[in-house]
C-alpha cells in the first residue's frame, strides 16, 4: 500500500473514531457533554487534530447525524419491503420510525431537533437524508390519492415526528402511544 493510501485510510479512521466517541459521549450523557476537549480525551488526540477533521462541535454533530440518516433510511427500507400490503407498508414503516427514535435518542436528536448546519428540503440535501425521505414517500405514494406525493409524505412525518418528540417530552402519555401511531397510521393508509 502506499503511503498516501496509507495517510487517507488513517484519517479515515481517525474520523469515524471521533463520529463514534461523540455518538456514544451523547448517547451515555446527552449533546452538552460532547464538546472538543472530551473528545480528544476519549480518543486519545489532541484538539488540533479533531478540528483538523471537523470545524467544532456543529460538524461532528453533522456527521454525526448523517449516519443516522443512513440508519433509518435501511431501517425504513427493511420495513417497508417486508410489507405485503400498502397499509401494512405504512403501519411497519410507522413502527420503525417510532422504534428508530426511542431506541436512539440521542442519534434522534442530532438528525432532528438540535441545531445542526445541515441542508433539508433543498437540492443541496445529503444523499443519506434524501434516502430516508424517500422511504417515507415510496411508503405512502399507494395511499396518497390525488394528493401532492411530496406534501402528503411531510405531513406523515411530520405526524410521525410529533409523536415521537410529544411522548419523549413527558407530554403524551406513554400508555396511549400505540393507539395513537394506530390513529396515524389508519388516517395515512385509506
Amino acid at each position: 500500500m502506499s503511503t498516501q493510501g496509507r495517510r487517507e485510510r488513517e484519517r479515515a479512521e481517525r474520523e469515524q473514531a471521533i463520529i463514534a466517541a461523540a455518538r456514544d459521549l451523547a448517547l451515555a450523557e446527552g449533546w452538552d457533554a460532547v464538546t472538543t476537549r472530551r473528545l480528544a480525551a476519549e480518543i486519545e488526540y489532541s484538539q488540533p487534530v479533531l478540528y483538523s477533521h471537523f470545524k467544532g462541535k456543529d460538524a461532528i454533530m453533522a456527521a454525526v447525524a448523517i449516519e443516522g440518516f443512513a440508519e433509518l433510511a435501511n431501517a425504513l427500507a427493511s420495513a417497508r419491503a417486508s410489507a405485503v400490503s400498502p397499509r401494512q407498508a405504512v403501519a411497519d414503516v410507522a413502527a420503525a420510525y417510532v422504534e428508530f427514535a426511542e431506541q436512539r435518542p440521542a442519534l434522534y436528536d442530532a438528525m432532528f431537533t438540535l441545531a445542526v448546519d445541515l441542508p433539508f428540503a433543498t437540492q443541496n440535501v445529503p444523499t443519506d437524508l434524501a434516502r430516508g425521505f424517500a422511504e417515507l414517500a415510496e411508503t405512502v405514494r399507494p395511499v396518497a390519492g390525488d394528493d401532492d406525493l411530496e406534501t402528503f409524505t411531510e405531513t406523515f412525518w411530520s405526524g410521525l415526528h410529533g409523536l415521537v418528540t410529544l411522548m419523549r417530552s413527558g407530554r403524551l402519555r406513554r400508555p396511549g402511544h400505540d393507539r395513537r401511531l394506530s390513529v396515524l397510521v389508519d388516517r395515512f393508509s385509506r
